[in-house]
């Protein structure tokens, strides 16, 4: 596995790397610290798996260097990492097709075991924003209906999704658009479209933010039991 980390802060660059190498044998880590330095290190180098991406950039901002690097490089799984655990800033994060958002405030303990459920995969987002996330989303858009408290959302096994539709769940968590899910599984955007709206009403949520916040939610519970 090949990991970009980029932060501004030397001492939590070289903290952050060394705890991913720990959690990963084998793992190779390409530590810089400005967005100039992650623009060149991926186009040289475009292999890489995940990047860790501080929204405090010396010289650019964060959100605007995700947006760039999810258009130029939509495969390239992106997590946020942020001294930030404000509601927006996680929402607009996943917006903007991060993965996941570990706030650096977390103990030694809880980032380390949040790094490893993104490098395996999985999700990890503050779970106070699933409530922030349906109370700011309704308040802007006030869908007809409202999905279950984050603390009744069912299990995974609970959801009752299709094979095809589970297909299309991962890859609507990795920010995929409904045409290129449409092309990476054969189907056509309209066949999508019904696939991702019941998808979302199994997860109980309005929107592909919501689903991406309920299954980084679902996901931590899982990882405690």
């Amino acid at each position: 596995m090949k990991v970009l980390l980029v932060d501004d802060h030397p001492l939590i660059l070289s903290a952050l790397k060394a705890m991913i190498e720990n959690l990963v044998p084998g793992v190779v880590v390409n530590a810089v610290s400005c967005a100039r330095e992650a623009r060149f290190t991926l186009q040289v180098q475009p292999d890489h798996d995940l990047m860790l991406l501080d929204l405090q950039l010396g010289d650019a901002n964060g959100f605007d260097l995700l947006t760039e690097v999810r258009q130029s490089d939509p495969d390239l799984s992106v997590v946020v990492l942020s001294s930030s655990d404000r509601a927006s800033d996680v929402i607009r994060a996943i917006d903007l097709g991060a993965m996941g958002f570990l706030p650096k405030r977390m103990t030694t303990e809880e980032l380390a075991e949040a790094l490893r459920l993104v490098m395996a995969g999985g999700i990890f987002v503050p779970t106070m924003t699933v409530h922030a996330a349906r109370t700011e989303e309704e308040v802007a858009s006030r869908p007809a209906t409202s999905g279950p408290a984050a603390d009744t959302l069912p299990s995974f096994e609970e959801l009752g999704i299709t094979p095809r539709q589970a297909d299309v769940l991962t890859l609507l968590l990795q920010g995929k658009s409904n045409k290129d899910i449409a092309r990476r599984l054969g189907l056509s955007v309209e066949t999508i479209k019904d696939h991702v709206q019941a998808v979302l009403r199994a997860l109980g949520v309005s929107s592909r933010t919501q689903a991406v916040l309920a299954v980084g939610q679902m996901t931590q519970r899982r990882q405690a039991r």
